[in-house]
């Protein structure tokens, strides 16, 4: 190969490894998350770092635990920050791909990410839990209540 060749080679690897790297700032830039408690009391928005930008107390907390409004909104800013951390681990593996670079990224997230595996599983639904058999199959073969 010419090293003039391989010059023009290099340059145009430089060129697109800064278009990538540009790309992933602005898709980064407009990465955030946001949980809300399980009684719609607390809002809590992150950006990508994890870092608070938005806290919503509704009225009804007046009056409660300062205990409690505290636990909920670390709860909350946790659950957002894991959001905000797969997005950004999504992003990122579209431009490193499945590398030692990701894993470091995936390392620093203090709260892990969504899609890490330890997910919070949502309970089903009443209706999805209630056994609607009929009657006779029901008392002839009841459910074990007892552990």
């Amino acid at each position: 190969m010419e090293p003039d060749q391989w010059l023009a080679q290099y340059g145009e690897k430089i060129e697109q490894a800064k278009r990538n790297a540009a790309q992933a700032e602005t898709q980064l830039g407009g990465v955030g998350g946001s949980a809300t408690s399980p009684d719609g009391l607390v809002t809590v928005t992150v950006n990508a770092s994890g870092a608070l930008t938005d806290l919503i107390l509704r009225p009804q907390l007046r009056g409660e635990d300062p205990e409690r409004i505290s636990g909920a909104i670390m709860t909350a800013v946790a659950q957002a920050q894991r959001a905000a951390a797969g997005k950004v681990v999504e992003i990122m593996t579209e431009f490193v791909g499945d590398s030692p670079a990701l894993e470091f990224v995936k390392a620093k997230m203090p709260n892990g990410y969504s899609g890490d595996g330890t997910d919070a599983v949502e309970p089903e639904p009443e209706l999805q839990r209630r056994d609607t058999r009929p009657d006779d199959d029901y008392f002839t073969n009841p459910p074990d209540v007892m552990a």
